[in-house]
């Protein structure tokens, strides 16, 4: 199958890369990730996921739009949780970039983090899914996330202390005492 890999960072794209191609899989990567903040935290995670992208040969799409009031907007709807409408928000443009591409799915290297909502991940995937008419190709990649860090460290490839959200740095770097 052809399909869109939705890629949050560098680092988190090689053990997905590597698995969909041990699958056979023809893989688009695409970069769509409006919650990173700062901006410079923002280019810096994207100039990595260039970097990487040309020495494994993969054909990567940006989006490189900086929408962080959409995305404060989403994450802080009261309806649902605030990772919800992220995921959201960055699955319903990766749908849409897969059909330009005429992918048969899509999918996500968010599913290689142990720190990301696994299951939350994969229910919005579907929902979109769903809505778009377009498969969302389901992978637990988290049984690479290990040799993926060992990989990016041995490449000197930069490496995020935080999910990339406004919120989540603040729980990272504001601990409560």
């Amino acid at each position: 199958m052809k399909i869109l890999l939705h890629i949050c960072c560098g680092p988190c794209s090689i053990s997905p890369i590597a698995q969909l191609r041990d699958l056979g899989h023809q893989l688009e990567g695409f970069f769509f990730n409006p919650n990173i903040h700062p901006y410079k935290e923002f280019e810096r995670r994207l100039d990595t996921l260039k970097e990487y992208a040309a020495a494994v040969d993969l054909p990567l799409t940006i989006d490189g739009r900086y929408l962080l009031e959409e995305f404060l907007s989403e994450a802080l709807r009261g309806d649902r949780l605030r990772c919800e409408g992220c995921y959201e928000m960055r699955f319903r443009v990766a749908a849409a970039m897969a059909k330009q591409l005429s992918c048969d799915a899509f999918t996500s290297t968010l599913l290689v983090s142990p720190y990301q909502k696994h299951d939350l991940i994969r229910e919005v995937g579907e929902r979109v899914a769903r809505e778009t008419g377009l498969p969302f190709y389901y992978v637990d990649f988290r049984p690479g996330w290990q040799q993926g860090v060992q990989i990016s460290r041995e490449r000197q490839m930069y490496r995020q202390p935080y999910c990339g959200c406004i919120f989540s740095e603040k729980e990272r770097y504001c601990k409560s005492k």
